[in-house]
């Protein structure tokens, strides 16, 4: 049997909310409805999802504003926008807020569920990436706590060291795409958002060199594969 997918759906409109919820439940998905953005963000705190749907206009509290709360918190989480407007402005400021993918109203239910599909194609499998403590070479590391130990000596890392650290374990001795990683960590796969991923790379090469044998590589042209050698 699948495991169902959890999705918080934050929609104020009755009844496209309805439909979508109605829609994706029968296509196996475990919907959460909620009618504004301050009750999105509440259930969001409270609750473990797999991917996010935020209408961009909503009452109390934006879509927009809605996904920079969320992003604190998670920088992993997927986000679809949907919006009334296709205007340009509209969807870099979603992009830049780390949307995975823009929708305008109306669309098709197919549409919405093959691009859901592409998104969950494109991250580690859900049972994996709900792990966070990893045994690293002689490294332990508890991503919860953004802490990396060896021996009595603590690391604390900041969040996106500890989201990319935890990447870079779940694809352990496996390749790391970079364009993964940059829409996992940071929601983009921007150029400015690979700079930033490769000073961050540069620094947790330099926590794990207590242990000689945990490496970073380079995958030229692809991504990154962190080993431990025997």
């Amino acid at each position: 049997m699948s495991i169902k997918r959890k999705i918080l759906l934050v929609e104020d409109d009755t009844n496209l909310g309805n439909l979508l919820q109605d829609s994706l439940e029968i296509k196996n998905y475990d919907v959460t409805l909620k009618r504004n953005g301050e009750d999105g963000f509440t259930e969001f705190k409270s609750n473990k999802f797999d991917m996010c749907i935020f209408d961009v206009m909503m009452p109390k509290k934006d879509g927009f504003s809605l996904a920079k709360d969320v992003r604190r918190m998670n920088a992993q989480v997927p986000i679809i926008f949907l919006t009334a407007k296709a205007l340009k402005e509209d969807t870099i400021e979603g992009l830049k807020l780390g949307a995975d993918d823009y929708m305008t109203k109306p669309f098709s239910m197919e549409e919405l569920t093959l691009r859901m599909e592409n998104i969950f194609k494109r991250l580690p499998k859900t049972e994996i990436s709900n792990q966070n403590k990893f045994k690293i070479g002689r490294f332990d590391f508890d991503n919860t706590l953004r802490i990396l130990k060896i021996g009595e000596h603590e690391i604390k890392l900041t969040t996106k060291e500890s989201e990319l650290l935890k990447m870079l374990a779940i694809y352990l001795d496996r390749v790391l795409e970079r364009e993964v990683a940059l829409n996992a960590v940071w929601g983009t796969d921007s150029y400015f958002a690979g700079r930033s991923m490769d000073v961050y790379i540069a620094k947790l090469r330099k926590y794990l060199k207590e242990d000689p044998k945990v490496e970073i590589l380079n995958i030229h042209g692809t991504g990154f594969k962190m080993i431990v050698k025997e």
